[in-house]
């Protein structure tokens, strides 16, 4: 019998959900309510999010939850992608239309950045993982090209403190999001201001920071009445979603750093769980990032381009009139010759190329490599690419906790892709298991779980996630699949 029910709205690059987690003491079972379509707006030369029409998707989310449990919703929380931010003028009116994170006006943003303040400096005030994506170098470029908007702002809210504006009127921050920026502080957890002084940016615009699974207040009572959810609480759960991926995943060695994750979709992020931040040269040396977890925790992890390449060979093959669905291109991946070309998916022309074969190509060509043509070709090498840059990373995660990885967790959409699961297995000779593909919604809605006080731990909530989802296992094939082969490219 199902006794409580918490919703999960879960914004992603490509598409956004309202999702019901109907909970009866003992497992968690997930209803999706409402899906939308979600992506980058072309306005004139840049890319943006068209942040209304995603609130209104949003609200028929709630409308068709409102209408189906009624007074049986106890909380509501959102989770999204990290770094990208609204600004709010004093009268809480929107400034400007939110850029879109891979908005190419943060090109040169770093090397303005360096010129004031040392990579070594930036990374002691955040301990992040360098792109040029990253918050930071947005207000940089907010800075430059629209100064006057910037200086107008009196609130900054990331994308999901943003949407639990929208749902309560609350203008805080939560940690886990905050931690995206490259300007909050790994060790006090609080806003690096001398190093946003040091850029001469603004600070007066950064709300207070909350922890996950803070309530935020009742629904407003507008939203309320227009969704039937009178009495309905807002709770923040861990708001950027590989925060709340990685408090989904059905591990039982909470506590220890000698497992892996990797939050598999547009972006890889591969990493392990700790309890400080992981602030020592080498970490600076090998880019890696920490970010903010549940309870306190940081994620030690690494930032990869992910099955993005492939979503955007698709979208160049849809174009070209070649129309393949995904388990398609993973079949057609499957019969290509293996190990034949490599990339390094991080290499920045994959962040927002306007043709993702010809990018593949040209690296390949400058690498005197042969260069892949068909689409199986393609995408085989993006997912053999992609398993040998999981191995590079679980190399320097070992050397940086000092503990031996045993098992590789992939959670998300891309635990669904059974060749790169097994390619990913091969590549790092650790077990992989996948699952669950929703681990995001789960993490977001059993922290909502526990903040009614009907669980305790992080390892509670993951017991309810083994209880409540299926995974699989995949081997390691005998021998290791070109151990060196990408280690052996010159970039």
């Amino acid at each position: 019998m199902i006794e409580k029910i918490y919703l999960a709205v879960d914004v992603g690059a490509e598409s956004g959900r309202v999702i019901a987690g109907l909970w009866n003491g003992k497992r968690l079972q997930l209803e999706e309510i409402h899906r939308f379509p979600n992506g980058p707006v072309a306005l004139g030369d840049s890319i943006r999010w068209d942040v209304m029409r995603i609130w209104s998707e949003i609200q028929n989310g709630l409308a068709l939850a409102g209408k189906k449990y009624g007074k049986k919703v106890v909380s509501v929380g959102a989770d999204t992608w990290g770094v990208d931010f609204v600004l709010l003028n004093r009268q809480d009116e929107i400034l400007g239309q939110p850029y879109h994170y891979r908005d190419a006006r943060t090109n040169g943003m770093m090397a303005r950045a360096f010129k004031k303040v040392s990579r070594r400096e930036i990374f002691a005030q955040s301990g992040l993982q360098f792109m040029p994506l990253n918050s930071l170098y947005q207000l940089l470029a907010w800075q430059q090209h629209s100064p006057a908007i910037l200086n107008a702002a009196h609130t900054l809210l990331f994308m999901p403190d943003f949407l639990h504006w929208c749902l309560c009127g609350a203008k805080l921050v939560e940690f886990t999001n905050a931690s995206t920026s490259q300007f909050l502080h790994p060790l006090r957890r609080n806003w690096s201001l001398p190093l946003l002084q040091k850029l001469g940016l603004p600070t007066h615009f950064l709300p207070e920071i909350i922890p996950p699974g803070t309530t935020l207040g009742p629904l407003r009572k507008a939203l309320a009445g227009r969704t039937g959810l009178a009495g309905v609480k807002v709770v923040a759960p861990p708001t950027h979603d590989t925060a709340s991926a990685v408090a989904g995943v059905p591990t039982q060695h909470t506590g220890k750093a000698n497992w892996a994750y990797i939050s598999s979709g547009t972006w890889s992020l591969m990493g392990v769980e700790v309890k400080q931040a992981a602030l020592a040269p080498r970490t600076l040396a090998l880019n890696m990032t920490n970010e903010g977890g549940l309870d306190g925790t940081y994620r030690l992890l690494k930032n990869i381009m992910g099955l993005w390449l492939v979503q955007q060979c698709k979208r160049s093959f849809d174009a070209a009139g070649k129309k393949y669905d995904y388990a398609q291109l993973a079949a057609l991946a499957a019969k290509a010759k293996p190990l034949r070309s490599l990339v390094d998916v991080n290499d920045p022309r994959f962040l927002n190329p306007p043709d993702m074969p010809q990018a593949i190509q040209d690296f390949c060509r400058e690498t005197k490599q042969p260069v892949p043509k068909t689409a199986g070709e393609l995408v085989r090498c993006a997912y053999e690419s992609l398993a040998l840059k999981y191995r590079e990373v679980l190399g320097a995660l070992e050397e940086l906790t000092g503990e031996p990885i045993q098992v590789i967790h992939i959670v998300g959409g891309g635990s669904q892709n059974r060749l790169l699961n097994q390619l990913a297995a091969d590549a790092c000779q650790r077990p992989v298991i996948t699952g669950p593909v929703e681990a995001t919604a789960m993490g977001n809605l059993l922290t909502q779980v526990r903040s009614s006080g009907e669980l305790g731990s992080l390892a509670e909530m993951r017991d309810i996630v083994r209880a409540s989802s299926p995974v699989q296992h995949y081997e390691p094939a005998a021998g290791e699949i070109a151990s060196q082969r990408l280690a052996g490219l010159h970039y």
